[in-house]
């Protein structure tokens, strides 16, 4: 077999069914406890055609009705939209023609000076991201939700390294559910500092009780006491823990020897792992997810391969030719054996 990497890694320690052990979670047994690790299952599932055809159908239908406004798309197969385009424009075209996403997943520009971004004054960055994040509320269905990843910035006299999130939190019309603290292994070290290892995640929905929120499709089946019961009932739900807020997943780093397998050309990826956790919570099959900073296109490789429909909208066409490649990569893997081919989203 295949070393497919991380992200694909399969336990030989399944326990038999005359085991007294309890199982917990779908599929073969987890490895002994250890920190939770980016395992996103299944994005190379088999897809059942109805379902893949539903998903194309519906992708073409959205790129039917925006051809009159904002002309094709850059890519369109099997599901998947992809605009070379910007985001303001596209958000607007799909309330025009009275589209309705399900799931908003998505990392703007940090206004950190990165190759991929202009930096603009910090009142004029935030009150950008607020124009955006208002078009996204409006096509968002009722019972959906945004998912925004956002890290850190200098704030002139006041600190180095503010949390956006702190910053971006009520400029949006959606209510806010969570922060989900996004912790890793890898990063730049300092002398006069700690060295940062997490960025945030901000959980919003768009009505404040009534959401999509699939908890069981996302439990962290490594529990590290399965058998512990209380008044004679197991403590634990028999698919797994909830993963909490703290996520563990490692990030997708560059560099000689050391490059993860999913590492593109864009300086600002986020795994695959964390991605399809949000894109199953969030969402159910056939629903649309859109993201409107496209970039390297994990949104819609996760989406894609959990059978959502997607649309992303990328700026440069550099990331769109990229991003188009590596689809097409993904979905001509997907329609393989994953024990028999290599997943490599180059």
């Amino acid at each position: 077999m295949l070393n497919l990497g991380p992200l694909f890694e399969r336990s030989d320690q399944a326990i038999s069914p005359t085991s007294p052990e309890r199982r917990i979670g779908k599929g073969p047994a987890p490895p002994p406890h250890t920190p939770t690790s980016a395992v996103p299952h299944g994005l190379l599932q088999r897809i059942g055609e109805d379902r893949r055809r539903s998903c194309a159908e519906t992708a073409q239908r959205i790129a039917d009705a925006l051809i009159p406004i904002i002309g094709s798309p850059f890519y369109c197969r099997e599901g998947v939209l992809l605009y070379h385009d910007d985001c303001h424009r596209v958000l607007a075209a799909l309330a025009q023609a009275k589209a309705t996403a399900h799931l908003t997943l998505t990392s703007p520009p940090y206004n950190i000076g990165k190759e991929y971004e202009s930096s603009l004054p910090l009142a004029d960055y935030l009150n950008w991201c607020a124009r955006w994040m208002s078009l996204a509320f409006d096509v968002t269905s009722p019972r959906g939700a945004f998912w925004l990843n956002v890290g850190y910035l200098a704030v002139e006299g006041k600190g180095k390294a503010v949390p956006i999130a702190y910053l971006l939190w009520d400029r949006s019309q959606f209510y806010l559910q969570q922060e989900i603290v996004w912790n890793y292994g890898a990063g730049v070290t300092t002398k006069r500092a700690f060295a940062p290892r997490n960025e945030k995640w901000l959980f919003y929905t768009k009505n404040a009780e009534d959401f999509v929120f699939n908890l069981d499709d996302v439990r962290d089946p490594n529990v590290k006491y399965p058998n512990q019961k209380k008044n004679g009932k197991f403590r634990c739900n028999p698919l797994g823990k909830n993963p909490s807020d703290v996520w563990q997943f490692p990030k997708v780093t560059s560099g000689f020897q050391r490059s993860s397998r999913e590492r593109t050309e864009h300086p600002a990826q986020f795994p695959l792992g964390v991605v399809d956790r949000i894109v199953k919570v969030s969402s159910n099959y056939g629903d649309l997810v859109i993201d409107p900073f496209s970039g390297s296109g994990s949104t819609g490789i996760a989406a894609v391969g959990n059978g959502r429909v997607y649309l992303g909208v990328e700026l440069r066409e550099d990331y769109c030719r990229a991003s188009a490649a590596r689809f097409d990569s993904f979905l001509r893997l997907r329609d393989t054996s994953a024990e028999q081919e290599e997943f490599a989203l180059l």
